[in-house]
């Protein structure tokens, strides 16, 4: 155990002639090792909102509260690590469990928690969401491609001398921009912003206190600074925000010209997750970073990252994200956040605070088809990444005795050919699978699965094709025929359109909601299955600095462009109109008129749990007719809804908070869709619209009830005009016979002329009647 008096590190930044991190060192470390004392940790102190205008009265605050349990003023400030001064008030402190206590049982004290780690969750995209760059008025034109809009991202850094980074053509960094560029110990690092790229921070000593043993950084080559060593926040960055970037290819796929959803706007890095040990994010990392990105200025916060499961209330101060989150907007900040990746599983979606936009992942209509032709001549198509040389024909093995097991082993029987294995697993390890295959002598692999269009690449461009079932059957029954089977595999092409239409992605999770049935969770999707994008060029599955990658993670920031370019063109629209806007315009069939499929076993039609109000449609987004606005008095109707208690909600908010005696109705959260997750007989809940477009405005109600269901609205007109502009209606649902304890999904759309504005209806019987 350490001294507890040592509480004051020495921290020495050196880099290697490569720019990686070497080490972070105490004063008596020779071997560039963080030492840290084990019998502390570091505690997340959350006082609620700030009582000073001042951040130095604010953190003066804080060390007289950590000064009452460590017994000096020294010891305090040695102890501190963060003070949240800007958002919100609260600290972290490295402290004793003892002493943790004793903070919480002071008055003013909200809460306190240990701190604890998070996880982490393009030439087309843009163009199938209706966004090609070369198209007059559509939004991308209307808006200026988003310029003088701030994204902030909170993710693992940022690649400043990325090609999507150039500032070539951007105008002065707009004045309410009040961050900074702090890139550590690296030679010129304020250099590394531009008008691009105007901010970037880094935040580790939550992680560090979170590991719990030494950490010999110079092993997992990662920088204490905003750089970015995994690639993860690069692209999230690049998806957003981007700048244009011409004739980018993976290998030859997926050919074009990269950018972000609004290239004009502006970017700046929140580094809080560390590839060290495990790639994980801090919660007093986080917290820091949401309170600085308040300050700072950011119109838009993209957020990847998810809290542990299982869900937590969001009052919580276990729910970093929820709170952090809650504070930016409150002062106006949109925040979108990935809504996971442990689909297909129902109840499995995060990031369900209602004032947060949670995405989930769909595909585009592109594939990359591979071609395996067999030595009777049929040919099969399959999907990859693969872009070697034709191989020419070879022979072709299904190792019966040996199979995948635990640790991908094959005999030397398969040297010089191509195996075929079947797999259950949905999400495969393709690179275990194609290093043992190569490992045995093999020279390719034909992995049968169940088919979703989720693919990555394997390393050292190792031929590995997926196939369905049904087609690695015929392949086994060619296998099986032939004394000596051959077969020939390709490279993948890029193919574009049908046969390829928009699906959820398997991995994409699903709603229902767990800890809040009647708040419809996700929001919406968009495009986050093999998404091209700028990536860190030490990513060893970069190529000249870009990737392919899937992943709600790489959804998230095409809502967040699409949030900046809604910015640029409505600058007084509060967060909760931008996400109504966003839900109630969504596609609910493909760009082709195609219905829309979740992946699975079996694949099934899309719901409002897989999909939210549908995919994005940003164009239609920017025009709106109507939207559910709400503000914070909206989101604390919530909070009681939820049944906190008076002082968890009122640490969270600006004002002491007093719930009324008859607590509110969550079904009446003017949310842009209805979820019923309880339905007896009938049941009656109110919303209210805000016209935001021509002032003299009628729309009609229409409805698609629920099967089982009647759904009556009153009034079913609303009449808008100079004097008019908000309009309250009441929608009563009942039963008209028995249902089952499934969910049932419908809509209610307000119609003016070609516009609708559509919110999606979730509708399950009550479950103990149904058993009483």
């Amino acid at each position: 155990m350490g001294n507890p008096h040592l509480l004051l590190f020495v921290l020495l930044f050196f880099l290697n002639g490569q720019g990686i991190l070497m080490g972070e060192v105490d004063a008596k470390s020779k071997y560039g090792i963080i030492k840290f004392l084990y019998d502390r940790q570091v505690y997340i102190v959350y006082l609620g909102e700030r009582r000073h205008c001042d951040p130095e009265l604010v953190t003066d605050s804080h060390h007289d509260i950590l000064r009452s349990v460590m017994g000096s003023k020294k010891l305090a400030s040695e102890s501190m690590v963060y003070s949240y001064k800007h958002g919100f008030s609260g600290f972290a402190a490295k402290i004793t469990e003892s002493q943790a206590q004793r903070l919480a049982e002071l008055p003013g004290v909200a809460r306190v928690m240990p701190n604890t780690l998070h996880k982490l969750q393009t030439t087309r995209s843009w163009d199938y969401l209706g966004l090609p760059s070369n198209a007059p008025n559509n939004l991308i034109d209307k808006s200026n491609m988003g310029d003088g809009v701030i994204i902030g991202v909170l993710d693992t850094g940022i690649w400043p001398e990325s090609k999507v980074l150039n500032d070539e053509g951007l105008g002065p960094i707009p004045p309410h921009w009040r961050g900074a560029c702090k890139f550590g110990n690296e030679s010129n690092g304020t250099s590394h912003c531009n008008k691009k790229l105007i901010g970037a921070r880094w935040y580790i000593d939550g992680f560090v206190a979170e590991a719990g043993r030494a950490i010999n950084v110079s092993e997992y080559h990662e920088y204490l600074s905003p750089r970015d060593a995994q690639g993860h926040g690069t692209q999230v960055s690049s998806i957003a925000a981007g700048s244009y970037v011409s004739n980018i290819s993976y290998k030859g796929l997926s050919h074009g010209t990269v950018r972000g959803g609004a290239p004009r706007a502006r970017l700046a890095m929140y580094k809080v997750c560390w590839n060290v040990f495990v790639l994980g994010c801090a919660s007093a990392d986080i917290l820091k970073a949401f309170d600085d990105a308040i300050h700072d200025g950011v119109d838009v916060l993209s957020v990847s990252l998810a809290s542990p499961f299982p869900l937590v209330p969001e009052v919580d101060a276990h729910n970093p994200i929820a709170i952090g989150s809650f504070h930016a907007v409150a002062r106006g900040i949109t925040v979108v956040c990935g809504a996971g990746n442990d689909g297909p599983f129902a109840q499995r979606v995060m990031n369900t605070a209602p004032w947060i936009i949670a995405v989930a992942a769909s595909t585009i209509d592109r594939g990359f088809p591979t071609s395996i032709t067999l030595g009777n001549n049929k040919t099969i198509l399959g999907q990859s990444l693969f872009t070697g040389k034709e191989s020419g024909f070879t022979g072709l093995v299904y190792p019966v005795n040996e199979g995948i097991g635990a640790h991908y082993s094959y005999a030397s029987s398969v040297a010089g050919k191509v195996v075929l294995c079947f797999t259950a697993l949905a999400l495969v390890d393709r690179e275990n699978i194609s290093s043992a295959v190569r490992a045995a002598g093999g020279v390719g692999v034909i992995i049968a699965k169940n088919p979703f269009d989720h693919i990555d690449p394997c390393s050292k461009d190792f031929p590995c094709i997926e196939v369905s079932y049904e087609d690695g059957t015929q392949i086994l029954s060619y296998v099986l025929s032939h004394r000596s089977p051959i077969v020939k595999l390709n490279p993948a092409k890029t193919h574009v359109g049908n046969p390829y239409y928009s699906k959820v992605a398997y991995f994409s999770s699903r709603g229902p909601n767990s800890i809040a049935p009647a708040i419809l969770k996700p929001d919406i999707s968009a495009p986050g299955v093999n998404i091209f994008a700028a990536t860190s060029p030490i990513n060893p599955l970069a190529v000249d600095g870009f990737m392919m990658s899937s992943g709600t993670s790489f959804a998230t920031p095409h809502i967040s462009g699409i949030v900046a370019l809604l910015k640029a063109m409505h600058p007084d629209w509060s967060p909760a109109a931008m996400k109504s806007a966003i839900v109630t315009t969504a596609r609910n069939t493909d760009r082709y008129g195609l219905p829309i499929f979740a992946e699975g076993s079996p694949r099934k039609p899309a719901n409002p749990f897989d999909l939210g109000g549908g995919i994005a449609n940003p164009n239609d987004a920017a025009h709106p007719g109507l939207v559910y606005d709400m503000d914070k008095a909206d989101y604390i109707k919530y909070l009681c809804a939820m049944g906190y208690n008076n002082s968890a909600i009122s640490h969270l908010t600006d004002n002491p908070t007093t719930c009324p005696k008859r607590q509110p109705s969550i079904r009446d959260i003017n949310l842009p869709s209805i979820t019923i997750p309880s339905l007896k007989n009938s049941t009656t809940l109110t919303r209210t619209v805000t016209n935001v477009g021509p002032l003299e405005s009628v729309y009609k109600v229409a409805v698609e009830p629920p099967f089982g269901t009647v759904v009556l609205v009153r009034p079913n007109v609303l009449v808008f005009n100079s004097s008019t502009k908000r309009i309250s209606f009441k929608v009563t649902i009942f039963t008209t016979r028995p249902m089952n304890t499934e969910y049932y999904f419908g809509s209610l759309s307000w119609i003016n002329g070609a516009l609708a504005v559509r919110s999606p209806i979730s509708v399950r019987a009550d479950v103990q009647n149904f058993y009483a």
